[in-house]
């Protein structure tokens, strides 16, 4: 799929650039692949992992300037776009600067697609845009819903747009799992905000798969959910640390007790497939023969996806296997 085409990342040096651009380079052989984030430093020190490697191309910027977008954008074919102010606390209290990031640079990244010519777009989105209840994930939504749009918008220009969407990335950096890993080591009480707190769970690579997926068989105007466990988050902390302490420190500002990715207002408009479920936006309105012809089916009316009413669960166990592949490679990033 990816083979001699030019793929651009924006925010590529965070922890799904580096999934991304590990499993494009292992799968594929792209023309060139272009890593647009706006921090040096992380650029640097990825350029390290692949500085010897023609393919991987460096370029420092922000999806704030939409010249330096435009610019960036020049021959790409496909472009995943995974920028954002991410962290809830930090948007709750600098909401001027989400906006800009979140909101402005979406509509950047989109009309710069459109004019340069790319083939297909890939937003990255988050289980906090559906019912948001804080900043980060009211501009997720909006940013979705401009993503959605965006594949009427470009008219006869023909780009494609569509949206990812998922829960809790284990592992990803400013996460939970890492979190609980240092305190544990400094032998310090495992922060828990509330005891029956719980939280969809999704490996990186799964992450990239999904992505991968959106970029094959999207119809476009679609938001992707990945099909995905929960798990609790005193499960969690007993994977990581067993036995330890806790200390029970209340939710931080905008923080959902349970994550949901589909709410029963989009049910409507959702499809299940064998290991994801797509949500329609009805300005894009795709033919129920091409769902069906691909294995789709309608969600009864009123469903949602919820972490706490999840019908698969991760165990104990099951995390604690997972850490042990993968704490050191966590780490790295």
């Amino acid at each position: 799929m990816f083979d001699d085409a030019t793929l651009l990342i924006t925010g590529g040096t965070g922890s799904f650039g580096h999934a991304f651009v590990e499993g494009v380079l292992g799968k594929f052989n792209p023309k060139k692949l272009i890593i647009f984030s706006r921090d040096e430093m992380k650029q640097w020190n990825m350029a390290k992992l692949y500085g010897e490697d023609p393919r991987v191309r460096f370029f420092i910027g922000d999806v704030r300037d939409r010249d330096r977008v435009y610019r960036a954008m020049a021959g790409v074919d496909y472009v995943v776009h995974a920028a954002a102010t991410k962290i809830v606390p930090t948007a709750e209290y600098n909401p001027f600067e989400a906006v800009k990031t979140n909101i402005n640079g979406a509509m950047n990244v989109i009309d710069a697609a459109i004019d340069r010519g790319v083939k297909s777009v890939v937003a990255l989105s988050t289980d906090k845009a559906s019912s948001p209840v804080n900043l980060y994930g009211a501009t997720k939504l909006a940013s979705d819903k401009m993503f959605v749009a965006a594949h009427a918008y470009s008219g006869a220009h023909e780009t494609r747009f569509s949206v990812v969407r998922y829960g809790n990335v284990m592992g990803s950096r400013g996460s939970v799992i890492p979190l609980f890993l240092e305190k544990a080591k400094a032998g310090k009480p495992l922060p828990i905000t509330e005891k029956t707190m719980t939280r969809f769970m999704i490996s990186l690579d799964e992450g990239v798969g999904l992505v991968e997926t959106a970029f094959s068989s999207g119809h476009g105007g679609e938001i992707f959910v990945k099909k995905i466990p929960s798990m609790g988050i005193m499960d969690i902390a007993e994977a990581v640390d067993p036995g330890g302490k806790r200390d029970i420190i209340g939710q931080r500002p905008g923080e959902k007790i349970h994550e949901q990715m589909i709410g029963p207002e989009d049910s409507a408009s959702t499809w299940e497939f064998e290991d994801h479920f797509r949500i329609v936006s009805p300005l894009v309105p795709a033919s129920n023969t091409h769902f069906n012809e691909i294995g789709g089916t309608r969600v009864p009316e009123g469903f949602s996806y919820t972490s706490d009413q999840n019908s698969d669960w991760m165990s104990i166990d099951q995390l604690r296997d997972w850490l042990i592949d993968n704490t050191k490679k966590m780490l790295k990033i």
